[in-house]
């Protein structure tokens, strides 16, 4: 189908007469559309490399899955029909098979850039966009507007206990966390548009702070008349942008004088944090069950964001407190003979620092290793120099093989790199996760946290450091 846009034009009675096809539908970028797809009523299959639990639960839901990709995948005894479409991840190279065989039919081939506009055309769309802070940003927002029994349609890049990764939803509002790699942000036209921060990141696809920053100038165009911008005034570049008149209309929170929400006399505990929160004359007291200032910033945000959307500060306050956290986002995996272990996604020199300085912040008396795996060769040679000092809050720190993700190995990119460039005077690298448990297990007292920081597959360490734990 060359005009495949139109199938979301489709009343829902006949969308069930055509299948979209993912290729990674497994990932945190499909996963979430193929069960919103699902709920408007396609038909909807789709492979990955290895099984996991997104592929499970889109399986219950009606997906057709399978495990590796082979492209008697698009038409076999299981699935009797053409896809419409090929909707692939980021990741999938042109020479995967299935990719070959929708080119050979002649079939659209889409990333999620392309397929986002259509999704979302006839919903009001808050985008909330940057390089860090997205996922809980958008997570809270979902969070209040369904605890106070609103019905947004949303999409999470992880999975939040009670609202899962995604929903189609039943009101025009929607709800997405806008990634900007491979430029799937540019899909969307948001009527409000959050902007957490800009930090430079993805070398390999913005290969200098400018070309990511452009990115962003360019989403800015594609807000709706009717709609603006919430920003972190703390974030120098958004400063910047607000000098230069980019961000006219907008509503700006942080802790700077002059932010429209600002947050005063900070508390942080092991249970979380409280601040004051002034806005519009008023003061309200905010407490948070997350601990870390960065939450707080993501919390105004989201207070903000809600507010637009017809929900008032007095309503979405007790319901933020309400918010437990996203899986691997500071997540608490568990406690065995006095050791804390606790996983994060962080893997920007940036988000490592916030995250440590939140655990130290929570856990003062603890003596804390940081476990980190580095996120790419790119990323890891580009910001090798931002390291000093940004693991400064641990007691502790081990560097671990670096997670390829969808690049080749660069064997002059190592772990003992990274070591180097963290002045960090307790540092070692341990290349293997298995190597790391071992050592920890070794190591590890009570009142010790360890805190994995992984985007990657570190998040297995957690599970082996509390078996071990509870064996020994």
């Amino acid at each position: 189908m060359t005009n495949w846009p139109a199938l979301f034009t489709l009343p829902k009675e006949r969308r069930n007469r055509h299948r979209i096809h993912l290729v990674g539908i497994g990932g945190t970028g499909l996963a979430p559309i193929a069960k919103v797809l699902l709920q408007l009523g396609f038909q909807v299959s789709g492979s990955d490399r290895e099984h996991n639990e997104r592929i499970e639960a889109l399986a219950v839901l009606g997906a057709r899955t399978f495990v590796g990709h082979d492209a008697s995948q698009l038409l076999s005894p299981t699935t009797p029909q053409r896809p419409d479409v090929l909707l692939i991840s980021s990741a999938v190279p042109e020479d995967n098979p299935e990719v070959q065989q929708a080119r050979a039919w002649k079939l659209p081939v889409i990333k999620r850039t392309d397929i986002l506009g259509p999704l979302t055309a006839e919903r009001q769309v808050i985008a909330v966009a940057g390089t860090h802070g997205k996922t809980t940003t958008t997570a809270m927002i979902a969070h209040m507007l369904t605890q106070a029994g609103r019905t947004p349609g949303y999409i999470i890049g992880s999975e939040i206990p009670g609202l899962g990764f995604s929903d189609a939803g039943e009101e025009p509002l929607f709800i997405i966390e806008a990634d900007e790699y491979d430029y799937m942000f540019l899909g969307l036209h948001p009527w409000w548009l959050v902007l957490t921060n800009l930090d430079w990141d993805h070398p390999d696809m913005f290969p200098t702070p400018e070309s990511y920053q452009d990115a962003f100038r360019r989403l800015l165009t594609q807000i709706r008349q009717d709609g603006a911008v919430i920003y972190c005034r703390d974030d120098r570049t958004l400063r910047e942008w607000e000098h230069e008149g980019l961000l006219k209309s907008g509503r700006s929170y942080g802790s700077f004088r002059g932010a429209d929400a600002r947050a005063e006399d900070i508390e942080l505990s092991p249970d979380g944090a409280r601040y004051r929160l002034t806005m519009h004359g008023r003061e309200y007291v905010v407490r948070l069950a997350i601990p870390g200032v960065h939450n707080i910033l993501n919390s105004m945000a989201a207070l903000l964001a809600v507010q637009t959307a017809g929900l008032s500060i007095d309503e979405a306050i007790p319901h933020l407190y309400t918010y437990q956290g996203a899986a691997r986002r500071f997540e608490r995996k568990g406690e065995a003979r006095g050791v804390l272990i606790i996983d994060d996604y962080a893997h920007h020199p940036a988000e490592i620092r916030s995250t440590l300085q939140a655990a130290r912040s929570a856990y003062p008396d603890r003596e804390i290793w940081a476990v980190y795996q580095p996120h790419t060769y790119s990323r890891t040679r580009t910001f090798l120099d931002q390291f000093n000092g940004a693991f400064s809050f641990a007691d502790h720190l081990i560097i671990t093989d670096i997670y390829p993700a969808r690049e080749t190995p660069d064997p002059a990119i190592t772990p003992e790199l990274v070591v180097a460039a963290s002045h960090h005077e307790q540092a070692q690298a341990i290349h293997t996760l298995d190597d790391a448990a071992r050592f920890l297990l070794q190591m590890l007292k009570p009142n010790s946290l360890v805190i994995i920081l992984s985007a990657g597959t570190g998040t297995r360490l957690g599970p082996m450091l509390l078996k071990g734990l509870a064996e020994s």
